[in-house]
Order: C-alpha cells, then sequence, then structure tokens
C-alpha cells in the first residue's frame, strides 16, 4: 500500500514539473552536475524533486533553511541512488542542518559500569530511525572540491543505505544473495589492509577514519569512490568493483563525458 501510494504521489509531482531553479542551482554549486551523463542528469533532477518533497529540512542554532540548501544536499545523497534502484531512503525522515561543526554529546559504558559523558565536534551523523543532521558549510565545501575524497553527505548517506538493513555494520541490502560472499571477503580484507596501513601510518587514499570500523570503512570507501575513482580503481580495484557493482556506476567516466 505504502509503494503504491507513494508512486501515485510521485506521479503528481511530476506532472507539476520540475522547478527549473533546481537545474539552476546545479549548475552554480555543484561542479559535478555538468560532468554526469544526461540520462543520469535528468535521472539526479528527478531523485531531487521526490527527495525534496518526501523529507523533513529544519535549520538548526538559528539556521534558515533555502531552496539551495535542500537541492545541494538533496543531489549529494541522491548521488547514491542514481544506478541502483533496489536502494531507497525509505526511512529517512529528516535533515538537521547546522550552520558548521557542532558539538555533539556521546554517553559510553567505562568499567565497572561507570557512565561517562564525552564532548565532540562533528561534520554531520545518521541515525538508523530516521535522521540526519549535517554542517552546511562542511557540505559546500564537499560539492564545491569533488576530488579530495571528503564529502559529508555521500559519508552520511552511505551509512543510511547501511542502516537500511537494521545494523551499520558496513553491509548494506545487496542486490542478489549470491553478492554477499564476495562483498564480505572483499571488504573484510580490503578494511583491514587500510587499517594496517594506518598502524605503520603509510599512505592511503582513504581517510584513515576508515580504519575504526566496518561501518566508517564503507562510508568512507563511497566516498573514495564518487571523488577519487581513477585512484581507488587503480590502488584497490577489487574494491572499487564491488562499489561498482553496488552503485552501479562507474565514476571514473564522468569527467570524460561517458558511461558504462
Amino acid at each position: 500500500m505504502f509503494r503504491w501510494f507513494r508512486n501515485w504521489r510521485r506521479k503528481r509531482l511530476l506532472n507539476r514539473g520540475i522547478p527549473a531553479s533546481y537545474g539552476e542551482i546545479l549548475q552554480e554549486s555543484y561542479p559535478l552536475y555538468p560532468h554526469l551523463p544526461k540520462a543520469l542528469q535528468s535521472k539526479l533532477l528527478v531523485e531531487i524533486t521526490f527527495f525534496i518533497a518526501e523529507k523533513s529540512f529544519e535549520g538548526c542554532q538559528g539556521l534558515e533553511v533555502t531552496e539551495e540548501m535542500k537541492v545541494l544536499i538533496a543531489a549529494q545523497a541522491c548521488l547514491l541512488l542514481l544506478g541502483n534502484e533496489t536502494v531507497h531512503f525509505d526511512s529517512l525522515k529528516s535533515i538537521l542542518i547546522y550552520p558548521a561543526a557542532y558539538q555533539t554529546k556521546q554517553t559510553a559504558e567505562a568499567s565497572q559500569g561507570v557512565m561517562t559523558e564525552t564532548e565532540s565536534t562533528v561534520l554531520g551523523q545518521s541515525w538508523a530511525h530516521g535522521t540526519v543532521s549535517l554542517s552546511w558549510a562542511s557540505t559546500q565545501a564537499g560539492a564545491q572540491n569533488r576530488y579530495d575524497g571528503r564529502n559529508v553527505v555521500i559519508h552520511e548517506f552511505a551509512h543510511q543505505l547501511d542502516q537500511a538493513t537494521g545494523h551499520a555494520n558496513g553491509l548494506p541490502r545487496l542486490r542478489a544473495p549470491s553478492r554477499y560472499v564476495a562483498w564480505k571477503e572483499i571488504m573484510s580484507a580490503e578494511y583491514e589492509r587500510l587499517q594496517d596501513r594506518v598502524d605503520r601510518r603509510r599512505k592511503t587514499i582513504m581517510d584513515a577514519y576508515g580504519a575504526t570500523h566496518p561501518a566508517e570503512f564503507f562510508a568512507v570507501a563511497s566516498e573514495c569512490f564518487f571523488e577519487k575513482p581513477a585512484q581507488l580503481k587503480k590502488h584497490r580495484p577489487s574494491l572499487y568493483l564491488q562499489l561498482k557493482k553496488f552503485y552501479g556506476q562507474d565514476p571514473v567516466f564522468y569527467d570524460v563525458g561517458e558511461s558504462s
């Protein structure tokens, strides 16, 4: 019933037409957009339209949410959906937008059952109950610099795909059961390889944060896949292939205007 209603509502949205301002914002503020194949540009605009209509955006710390904020967040999030029609952000309900990096408190159990509270500065967070929070400054920076391998929106929404299974463990829902064996084998090996290089303080393609947990490895690898595709494909071909199969995209070709 939910799927029928969603499809009906989305059809009505498209019948009204996609606002011209969406494309204008992307041309101005999202350098990746002009490099996408035309078919993916069109699909991205459609996904952005659905995303903005279906999700709630809330400004925090006095931030006023603008159309540009909605479009730029939706564009980077929906990039992950363009080649894989089996993954969605169905459980996502709201996006909290902070002006910049913000403080968050975490409670953990220390020795002998003593609870401790720590405070840290974060750029974004993702929760399985349907909320993502983002720093707007980091969101803009990630959109503008598409070659540094760091993109907070891609990172947090990769977590959303991971959390769709009920567990943030670096094992998102794959297209076919037959793919799980190769995914687990290759992703585990690449995760351990990154940990080893970080421990030995060797240079890495991916951010060292990916070595802290399998869920973070998947999110960081996703950032690298879309922002450093040529490097990842050259130095970690098995990892690149797994992400290519999952996302149904080959970002290496975006800069030359081709798709495969």
